[in-house]
């Protein structure tokens, strides 16, 4: 394929999709319209995405495209330019994909929803905000993009109206997300007032030479806003009751998508625009959140009594990995943490499907109402299964590779600087592993074995058309976990690559020569040597039986304490809720099958309660005092 072809994709992938939300609302009234225009639209956006690793994976080129061909002039980029390198476009194939097939889903999801007209609308502006993001090489076309993906999300968030936790997750998410978008945008602004360009190649020849306090406060601002984004602790909540009211193939977007374009600003802004991620005061911010991310949530999953609520934590909990890995600084790091986004993406969207599909069939997600649908929804319960394994880190599945790696890299950066604190992050990942599949072991329990409800006899399995998008994701985290070596060749490796070289990026933005010019001390670098000891090796499965072992036997002990009888309301002051949960007994034990957990960790567990009391003014406040803290964190340690 030549050249004249290929480069219009990065901006043709983004406007198909907001010019697919256009004729979506022309032709509203036009079911068969919306649902050829919505298709056309998202499988255009992925063909486009896919067609461009032959050239920018294989081939190492980045594309630039200045809109309206307005390239630099006299040393300054005034145009607004489009730039895809191999982690662009990493991130832009896990959006696309995403996309594609949680829409899919979607047609038959919202059979029974008022207004789909304005549901797939606000869908195709979501998925343009989100590309327009991770393709773009303009600062402020990023934040543009930001808003357009946030407003979208927050409306979807509230798409079921009637239900008034809907409207409050909305109202939520949108107060506190103002405190990212506005970081953001006040961190932008303090980079043109330094370096009078918008431009991210120019940016990151300019800032190290015009570091000054300013630019320091623009590096927080910028990092605690795409946090945000990625509800990192402590923005997490509204994640949480985002994913509870909002619909499933919505939730698949916030957990797979919404949160990778922070991780993706993270990379950018640590990596690439100021490159302060060589530097230990970084590095160990960024494991530190990416740590108590991972562990408190997954803590805090181990106490809900909603599918979907469990699962919107667990979410924040890979998330977790992901910045922990990131924050290495190491080849190998990277490399894990981009293939953890991979699987993240497709077992999270799984299991966000999953709990779709038994929402769709029995109208209720509520873990002590739920119970024996396996024998009613086999596929599904295969599927959830498939997924609950894949984020457990069960092989052969593909959470299993990547968390394997996280493990190694963790230990390896241990093992460099002879530091303590990185050899406990290893252990508070593989326990946060195996406190994940213990969580996963209840879902189950709940819903899909032990005594099926009178009220449920009825139940039918999930149509072949939700069906089929669930059984391509549970198929790719198989793939992408027995083809470790091919994910390395076509998206790993050239991503890892791209992150660790920003002087390539620059020069193709800005000229031959460009960067050598600003930065003198930097120079190109040869694709990182990534050294990793493999998961299919006899120690790696020792590693395995030992954490499964764990999770049973801490299962096992957990559900020792069961005292109520079946149909009573446990009465506990050891038993807690979050975000107004109520926590009530069920015949399958949902609610009690960790009470010996509970009970052991009640001061902890209490205070999180206390915490999480669903205030909007409190989560507020906790976003300004952690933005307070990042900034005098960055003005002492960097």
């Amino acid at each position: 394929m030549s050249m004249q072809y290929y480069q219009h994709f990065p901006v043709l992938s983004i406007m198909i999709l907001f010019l697919g939300a256009f004729l979506v609302a022309l032709f509203h009234k036009s079911r068969f319209m919306r649902t050829f225009i919505t298709s056309v639209a998202v499988i255009g956006s992925f063909a486009m995405m896919i067609a461009l690793i032959k050239p920018v994976m294989l081939n190492g080129e980045i594309i630039t495209y200045w809109l309206g061909g307005r390239v630099p002039d006299g040393g300054y980029a005034i145009g607004i330019a489009l730039e895809v390198d191999a982690v662009s476009l990493f991130f832009g194939i896990l959006v696309s994909l995403a996309v594609l097939l949680s829409g899919l889903y979607s047609f038959r999801y919202t059979k029974q929803d008022d207004a789909r007209d304005k549901f797939f609308t606000l869908y195709l502006m979501l998925a343009g905000g989100v590309m327009g993001i991770v393709l773009s090489g303009d600062l402020f076309n990023i934040y543009v993009m930001l808003e357009v993906m946030t407003f979208a999300a927050v409306a979807l968030t509230a798409y079921r109206s009637w239900n008034p936790n809907a409207r409050e997750a909305a109202f939520k998410y949108l107060v506190v997300g103002s405190i990212g978008s506005s970081s953001v945008l006040l961190g932008i602004a303090l980079i043109y007032a330094n370096c009078h360009t918008l431009n991210l190649a120019q940016i990151s020849a300019l800032a190290m030479s015009k570091m000054n306090p300013s630019m320091l406060l623009a590096f927080a601002l910028l990092f605690v806003g795409f946090g945000t984004k990625a509800f990192m602790v402590p923005f997490h909540p509204i994640a949480a009751d985002a994913h509870a009211a909002a619909p499933s193939s919505v939730s698949v977007l916030i957990s797979g998508v919404f949160t990778k374009t922070g991780v993706y600003g993270i990379i950018r802004v640590c990596y690439f625009l100021f490159r302060t991620m060589g530097m230990p005061a970084v590095q160990t911010g960024v494991v530190l959140i990416g740590s108590v991310s991972m562990f408190l949530c997954v803590t805090m999953a181990l106490n809900q009594h909603d599918f979907k609520r469990l699962l919107a934590f667990h979410s924040i909990s890979q998330i977790g990995y992901i910045l922990t890995s990131l924050g290495l600084c190491t080849a190998l790091g990277i490399a894990g943490g981009l293939y953890h986004a991979i699987n993240h993406t497709l077992f999270k969207g799984l299991l966000f499907l999953t709990a779709g599909a038994v929402l769709y069939s029995t109208g209720t997600t509520k873990l002590e109402k739920l119970g024996g649908l396996a024998k009613k929804m086999p596929q599904t319960a295969a599927l959830f299964m498939i997924g609950a394994f894949s984020i457990s880190g069960v092989p052969p599945f593909n959470g299993f590779v990547s968390k394997w790696m996280i493990y190694q890299a963790t230990y390896e950066k241990a093992m460099e600087t002879g530091s303590i604190g990185y050899a406990l992050v290893t252990v508070l990942a593989v326990v946060t592993s195996v406190l994940t599949l213990a969580s996963f072991v209840k879902v189950g329990q709940s819903v899909f074995f032990g005594e099926m409800p009178i009220e449920y006899q009825n139940v039918k399995e999930t149509p072949a058309s939700m069906l089929v998008p669930m059984w391509i994701m549970a198929g790719l985290c198989l793939a992408t976990g027995l083809l470790p070596n091919l994910m390395f060749k076509y998206l790993l490796g050239p991503a890892t690559g791209a992150v660790l070289n920003s002087p390539a990026y620059i020069d193709s933005a800005m000229g031959a020569g460009y960067a050598a010019s600003q930065m003198p001390d930097m120079s190109l670098m040869a694709d990182p040597v990534i050294v990793f000891a493999g998961a299919w090796k006899p120690l790696s499965w020792l590693l395995l039986f030992v954490i499964i072992l764990a999770a049973v036997a801490l299962a096992s002990l957990m559900s020792k304490k069961r005292t109520s009888e079946s149909g009573a309301v446990i009465d506990s002051k050891h038993d807690t809720f979050f975000g107004g949960e109520e926590n009530t007994f069920s015949q399958v034990a949902s609610g009690d099958l960790f009470w010996g957990f509970k009970h052991n960790m009640r001061k902890y567990l209490g205070f999180m309660s206390n915490a999480h009391n669903g205030i909007t003014n409190e989560y507020v406040t906790w976003g300004v005092v952690d933005l307070a803290i990042i900034i005098v964190y960055c003005f002492i340690f960097i």
